[in-house]
């Protein structure tokens, strides 16, 4: 089955670029190193998360918790998000239409499938969850909205990668290669397999990759309105959900609800 013609968004300027706002970067950078299992973070491990120095980061977060965007926690010397991020997610999350159409077809194929259904989109070498539901039988793996999956071992971030251009794909698996060569030629063949599934299947698979005792499908579509692409996901624990019931019962439902969803984008 041919994969979606999807784009997504240019690879992030470099200091090269006269346009490119340096400090501004690097505040942004600051704000997404915090992850949904973080409460508080200190200067020294933003400053890990980032590769800066600390005296930048310090400046940083000085500046982002007067603008609101951080909270400065005196008595342990730590920062949290600030309401002013949570004003900026809201309003994003509440305008993305897809969410309101996805949610209810997502929901159905999750109790079918006694699983857990995803709806993410990429940020730098993650997919970021923005719309979640799960099957009320479902005993354990709990992910919710704003958690991040590893780009190339799992199956939403292979449907991404999958999706997209060659010439799209070439220098983003080149950045991946770069941040760990050790464990390249195992992610790289993932990434390979992934590939071929997709062309062959339309979903792209990931069974024990992301984590041991889990398995997933997933297929990317493009929503439109100038979104970036997005990616559906159907996985669960290995024990409840085996490869081949995932692609012999659950991929063709994805497979047509994803293009249920694309039809009321377009509509």
């Amino acid at each position: 089955m041919p994969a979606p013609r999807v784009s997504h968004p240019a690879t992030p300027r470099t200091k090269e670029d006269r346009h490119f706002v340096t400090a501004l970067a690097r505040g942004l950078d600051v704000l997404a190193c915090f992850r949904s299992g973080d409460k508080v973070l200190g200067n020294q491990e933003i400053a890990q998360r980032c590769k800066l120095p600390k005296s930048t980061v310090s400046r940083l977060t000085y500046t982002l918790t007067r603008q609101g965007y951080l909270i400065h926690i005196e008595e342990i010397g730590k920062y949290r998000l600030g309401t002013a991020t949570l004003s900026l997610g809201s309003t994003m999350l509440v305008r993305l239409d897809v969410r309101q159409i996805a949610r209810p077809l997502m929901q159905e194929l999750a109790d079918f499938a006694t699983a857990e259904v995803s709806l993410g989109t990429r940020d730098r070498f993650s997919m970021i969850y923005v719309e979640n539901c799960r099957s009320s039988a479902l005993l354990t793996l709990s992910l919710d909205v704003g958690s991040r999956i590893a780009l190339a071992t799992s199956a939403i971030g292979r449907a991404w990668l999958a999706a997209i251009t060659e010439d799209e794909r070439r220098p983003l698996l080149e950045q991946l290669r770069a941040r760990d060569e050790q464990a390249w030629p195992e992610v790289q063949a993932g990434v390979d397999k992934a590939l071929q599934d997709y062309r062959s299947l339309g979903v792209a698979c990931s069974f024990g990759d992301w984590q041991k005792n889990v398995n997933a499908i997933a297929r990317a579509f493009q929503p439109g309105g100038g979104l970036p692409p997005m990616v559906i996901n159907c996985g669960g624990p290995s024990f409840t959900v085996s490869p081949e019931f995932l692609l012999g019962e659950v991929r063709p439902r994805l497979v047509e609800m994803v293009s249920r969803i694309e039809a009321a984008l377009n509509r």
